[in-house]
């Protein structure tokens, strides 16, 4: 039986080729998305999940809707867009540098991302939430392209770019920490809760900006997608069957390196998402290629379920979403070393 399945529009114009598994992977974990959005809305002491369900379908009291639409909601939903952009993000990067290790955490994206908000916000006088943002944005790109262009020799190879990045986040992350000793105690601190990784406090004013870049740019993640299996190759392979190699690898990453940007600029830089969900999307799905749209999903999952498990541990004031993640990821990043290792020795 053919793994794969081909849908046609009336018309027959269109058709699309799909992979069963992954399709049935990506609708389960949408399922178990919504479920674990339903148990956030839900948590803690103010209301129960079937309140927000009830509140969700207009039935609930005016109570219930402020906790639900203007403190949990944002949340919520934060955590699933920023789980899904940095699950394409990881997916993206990964696939160009054919390395399991490729992810926006590793190659000075993120690091890029936290230098640029950590100067605004020590930097300048009475930051707002949008000039952090921008300037987030706006050093995640410079960063990216740095690494670009130091990785480019007769085009870009996939060890060169991990390396490269790897140094590149370094040198970011003795910035940063320049930039916090200058510091005052009080202003460091805000830095420092930031530089974890938080969802605490989200509001609508973070869920937009990321909800608009995950909105425009995953559709064109996905359409770019179909060329990384070529690429996956080799660059000779993939010239030969006439696609141009430097372009789709320079769109890939520009689309990857906003969507990390967005995200780190609204949550700061949360660990081991963009590392771990390509890595568990793939083993879920079997599928071959980048997997982009089991990765968004994936990531949204393991964002959620994070902070989610973060708010109901019992520990002194709630513990941000990056501890845990990073925590976590360390493990997984250890597992995935080792699982390597013994595949060499093999």
């Amino acid at each position: 039986m053919s793994a794969y399945r081909t849908v046609r529009t009336p018309s027959r114009r269109i058709s699309l080729r799909i992979h069963l598994r992954a399709a049935t992977v990506v609708l389960g974990l949408l399922s178990v998305a919504a479920v674990v959005g339903l148990l956030a809305l839900g948590t803690g002491s103010a209301i129960s999940p079937w309140d927000a369900v009830k509140t969700l379908l207009g039935q609930g009291d005016g109570a219930s809707e402020m906790v639900v639409y203007e403190v949990r909601a944002p949340r919520v939903l934060l955590a699933l867009l920023v789980g899904a952009a940095l699950g394409v993000g990881g997916a993206v990067v990964q696939s160009l540098s054919r390395n399991p290790l490729g992810s926006p955490d590793i190659v000075g994206v993120n690091a890029g991302a936290a230098a640029g908000a950590v100067a605004v916000i020590l930097l300048v006088d009475a930051a707002t939430a949008l000039a952090v943002a921008t300037g987030s944005l706006l050093c995640g790109l410079a960063a990216s392209l740095l690494v670009y262009a130091l990785s480019f020799k007769r085009g870009v190879q996939g060890n060169r770019l991990v390396l490269v990045g790897i140094g590149v986040t370094a040198m970011l992350h003795s910035f940063i920490a320049y930039l916090l000793t200058r510091a005052d105690l009080y202003e460091s601190q805000g830095a420092k809760v930031w530089l974890v990784g938080s969802l605490a406090g989200a509001g609508w004013e973070r869920v937009w900006p990321v909800a608009v870049a995950v909105t425009l740019l995953l559709p064109m993640a996905l359409v770019l997608s179909r060329s990384l299996r070529a690429m996956e190759m080799g660059d000779d392979t993939a010239a030969a069957l006439g696609l141009s190699v430097e372009r789709h690898r320079l769109a890939l990453l520009v689309v990857a390196v906003v969507l990390s940007g967005v995200a780190v600029s609204a949550a700061g830089p949360v660990s081991f998402v963009a590392l771990a969900a390509p890595q568990l999307a793939r083993r879920l799905t079997r599928a071959p290629g980048a997997g982009v749209a089991a990765g968004a999903v994936t990531g949204a999952v393991l964002l959620a379920t994070a902070d989610l498990v973060a708010q109901r541990l019992p520990t002194t004031g709630q513990l941000p979403v990056g501890v845990l993640t990073g925590g976590l990821g360390g493990l997984y990043l250890a597992w995935l070393l080792h699982r390597e290792w013994r595949a060499g020795r093999s």
